[in-house]
C-alpha cells in the first residue's frame, strides 16, 4: 500500500470514517497567535461539534459561557445560547486580514480561523482522501525514529483549509507527526505543525496534542513559545 493508505489504515480506515457523519470535542485553544491578536484564553474550555464530511463546526462556549459561533466556509455567526443572533459575515475568508503581526482581529475573525483549523486536525488523514485533492509521496525525512514518511498534497481552490499546498509527515505507525504550510497572508507565515499523543475515539484514532510553530526563513523552527497550542480532553464520532 502507498502513504495515504496506510494513514487511514492506521486511523481507523476510510470505510469506517465514511460510516460517520458528526464529531464533539472538548478542546483547549490558545498560543501566542491569540496573544498577539488580543484573544488570548478565550477558547481555554469549548466544545466543538461539527460535520465529518463537510466543513461545519459550532462552538459552544465561544468566547463567553452563553455564546456560541457558527462556522461554514461562506458565513461566520455568533448566536446566543437560545440561537439570537448577534453578529454574521458573510464570506469570512474575503474579509480574512490573515497571521501577520501588526493585525488584530474581532471575534468573527477568531471564528473563522477556529472554525476551518478544527475542522482540518479533527479530519487528517481523511480529507486527503477527499476528491480533488492531489497527492504525492516525497523522499523521506529524517526528524524521527524510524525517518518519517511525507506526503504532499495541493488542494482545490475551494477547499478551505491553512495553504492551497501542504506537506504531510508520517511516522512508521502512519501517525501523522507535523504538517507544513504557508499560509496565505502579507507575509506568507510558514508554520510546522505538529501531533501526538494519539487515542481512539468512537475507533476513529486522533492526536490529543498539538502545537503550531512558526518556521523561520532559515527553516529553522520557533520552538517556544507555541504559535497555537491545542489539547483535546475528549472527542466522540458517530
Amino acid at each position: 500500500m502507498g502513504l495515504l493508505d496506510d494513514a487511514l489504515c492506521a486511523y481507523g480506515g476510510l470505510d469506517r470514517w465514511r460510516q460517520l457523519k458528526e464529531f464533539t470535542v472538548h478542546i483547549s485553544i490558545d498560543g501566542s497567535l491569540f496573544v498577539g491578536k488580543g484573544k488570548s484564553g478565550l477558547l481555554k474550555d469549548i466544545v466543538a461539534e461539527g460535520c465529518t464530511q463537510s466543513q461545519s463546526v459550532r462552538f459552544t462556549g465561544f468566547t463567553a459561557p452563553d455564546r456560541r459561533g457558527l462556522y461554514r466556509p461562506n458565513r461566520v455567526a455568533i448566536e446566543t445560547l437560545g440561537g439570537r443572533l448577534l453578529e454574521e459575515r458573510a464570506n469570512p475568508w474575503e474579509a480574512f486580514p490573515g497571521l501577520a503581526d501588526e493585525t488584530r482581529w474581532d471575534d468573527l475573525h477568531l471564528l473563522f480561523f477556529c472554525g476551518f483549523s478544527v475542522w482540518n486536525w479533527l479530519t487528517t488523514p481523511f480529507l486527503l482522501a477527499h476528491a480533488g485533492v492531489e497527492t504525492e509521496e516525497l523522499p523521506q525525512w529524517r526528524e524521527g525514529r524510524p525517518d518519517w514518511r511525507r506526503l504532499r498534497a495541493v488542494f482545490p481552490r475551494d477547499f478551505v483549509t491553512h495553504s492551497p499546498e501542504q506537506i504531510f509527515y508520517f511516522d512508521g505507525a502512519g501517525l501523522q507527526r507535523r504538517t507544513d504550510c504557508q499560509f496565505v497572508d502579507t507575509r506568507g507565515t510558514r508554520i510546522a505543525h505538529y501531533s501526538w499523543a494519539h487515542q481512539a475515539f468512537s475507533n476513529i484514532l486522533l492526536p490529543t496534542l498539538r502545537q503550531s510553530l512558526l518556521v523561520r526563513p532559515d527553516g529553522t523552527i520557533v520552538r517556544k513559545p507555541a504559535f497555537v497550542d491545542i489539547e483535546i480532553f475528549d472527542a466522540s464520532f458517530a
